[in-house]
């Protein structure tokens, strides 16, 4: 016959339980993973924020990298995220068109750059009638976001017509599919000199900084950022984090300019 149990027993019963408590609370599943559709020239200073993020709330954020354009074009078809930040409004405008935003604001600023590989002794200052064209060489091209759906690209056509420079390069582009692709042009040497962000422009130390345009050159460069619709649990968290004390410092960090 099995033992009859005792008072001791059940109280021995009860300390157990209350030691398995804490690792029953510790395997409750947390919050489910945000995804973030993001501008390439964020790769660095997003990252960083989000373990910060992470860090403070224990829910982590993945990330897909790559042109406004084809982020927004993938979200307008249905793809999953909970939140996007593009490099320019025109991508952001499209999806509020569609209905798809739940909370939007602008987020970053930035400067546009030219650059040119660690090693080159190219020096250029971007002015009206500046020698771009003489500063490629006889074979050189100028490596860009496509300007028809890279944000960088726009602004980098509107800067060089501007100062009256884009009749004297629009046959020598090297068009990229993201501003990040335009950068690696130039680090790896198949492009003597490119148009990127000044915050692209310290994320590689193959290239150097040659000139920043003038800000009166192009549009204002602003990051939008919006929560989706039907987006997870924490995304607002998240959204609300990225205009923090702490976020801002990262973002200056990389070479972007806060916001609000």
């Amino acid at each position: 016959m099995p033992p009859v149990p005792t008072r001791r027993h059940f109280v021995t019963g009860l300390a157990a339980a209350a030691l398995l408590l804490p690792a029953a609370v510790d395997a409750a599943p947390a919050r489910p993973p945000l995804t973030v559709f993001a501008a390439a020239s964020l790769t660095d200073a997003l990252q960083v924020v989000a373990k910060a993020y992470t860090a403070r709330t224990g829910q982590p954020v993945r990330f897909s990298f790559e042109s406004s354009g084809t982020a927004a074009r993938q979200i307008a078809a249905g793809a999953r995220a909970d939140l996007f930040v593009s490099a320019d409004s025109r991508w952001m405008d499209d999806l509020a068109g569609r209905n798809l935003l739940a909370a939007r604001r602008d987020l970053l600023g930035g400067r546009l750059a030219l650059v040119a590989r660690a090693g080159s002794n190219i020096r250029l200052r971007l002015q009206p009638g500046a020698p771009l064209a003489t500063a490629l060489g006889p074979d050189g091209r100028l490596a860009v976001g496509d300007p028809r759906s890279v944000p960088a690209g726009r602004y980098a056509q509107a800067a060089l017509t501007r100062l009256g420079l884009w009749s004297t390069v629009e046959q020598r582009l090297a068009p990229a599919q993201d501003v990040r692709a335009a950068l690696a042009y130039v680090a790896r040497g198949a492009a003597p000199l490119g148009i990127v962000y000044e915050s692209d422009a310290y994320a590689d130390r193959a290239v150097r900084l040659v000139s920043l345009f003038p800000a009166a050159s192009h549009p204002p460069i602003v990051y939008p950022v919006a929560v989706l619709r039907g987006a997870s649990a924490g995304a607002s968290d998240f959204y609300r984090f990225l205009s923090s004390g702490p976020a801002r410092a990262i973002f200056a960090r990389y070479r972007f300019r806060p916001l609000g």
